[in-house]
């Protein structure tokens, strides 16, 4: 977006006075809505993703449009932003007068909205998500990276830090083992409530995920892995050889501990992504081999 065309914008803070979004009957705290009205900060979360030029980008809920400013400002093809909310529809109007059709409002839910039918090509998805289903969004994209290039998240501090945690720690669970299996993770910068309008009781933390380029073979363990997982850290404070009784056939749970030399006494948090990889694959052939 040229300069002269972005500094004709109204200051975000008068956008949202001007809409009532933090008034007692404009702010949806059912929605999640924490606004980031700081450019500065939006500018630094949207250059993590950076270069946008000729890029489709989808954004999830962008409120009053500061994030959207910033991403607007790097010149992408197309932006696709998800609002559920109209009041902050409506808000967004100017901006979308300004930016000359490249941005498009679609009015709906993003969990019940089908990406890929907006894009043709890949896109990258860059969101301040809101709190209350940022973690099943996420979960929805990594069961279909086909055209995603990276996804640049704003989560909840503490979900930050489960999907980036490594083996041995106390936030490494299920979500950290499916994320780093199918992409390079970084954390990139936690931000402060205060930061925030209306302010959170929590930090938020930025992260930078891009898909890694897996065979079908790869992508097809997928369903084992989270069979796996789920049953280890649903039952981590148990042994291995407990937690997972109810994954692998009669029998063959010694075999793949004694193959894959992995203690049963282990307890889930201390496995590596790649020896639950392993064990995944372990328990992909055995469900190749026909039982009678």
């Amino acid at each position: 977006m040229p300069d002269n065309q972005y500094k004709s914008l109204l200051p975000l803070r008068q956008v949202v006075g001007d809409n009532g979004l933090l008034s007692r009957h404009g702010f949806s705290k059912k929605l999640g809505q924490n606004f980031l009205l700081d450019l500065d900060i939006t500018r630094r979360i949207a250059k993590i993703a950076a270069p946008l030029k000729g890029c489709t980008v989808i954004e999830i809920g962008p409120g009053p449009g500061g994030l959207t400013r910033a991403i607007l400002e790097l010149e992408p093809d197309k932006v696709f932003a998800i609002e559920k909310d109209s009041k902050c529809i409506d808000a967004l109007a100017e901006l979308v007068k300004l930016s000359e059709g490249v941005l498009s409002i679609v009015e709906g839910d993003a969990l019940k909205t089908n990406f890929q039918s907006l894009v043709d090509g890949s896109m990258k998805i860059i969101a301040n998500l809101p709190y209350n289903i940022g973690t099943q969004l996420l979960i929805n994209w990594l069961h279909n990276l086909s055209n995603i290039s990276s996804l640049t998240l704003m989560f909840q501090k503490e979900v930050a830090l489960r999907i980036t945690a490594e083996h041995g720690n106390k936030d490494y669970g299920r979500l950290s083992v499916l994320c780093q299996y199918l992409c390079d993770v970084t954390l990139v910068f936690d931000l402060p409530p205060h930061v925030f309008k209306p302010a959170p009781k929590v930090f938020s933390s930025v992260i930078h995920l891009v898909p890694k380029k897996l065979e079908k073979k790869d992508l097809d363990l997928v369903p084992f892995i989270e069979k796996m997982t789920g049953a280890a850290f649903g039952q981590r404070r148990k042994m291995l050889r407990v937690s997972l009784k109810s994954v692998f056939p009669e029998g063959d749970l010694n075999k793949a501990f004694e193959t894959l030399n992995i203690a049963p006494t282990e307890r889930a948090e201390n496995l590596s992504v790649e020896q639950f990889v392993s064990l995944a694959q372990f328990l992909s052939s055995l469900d190749s081999i026909p039982r009678g």
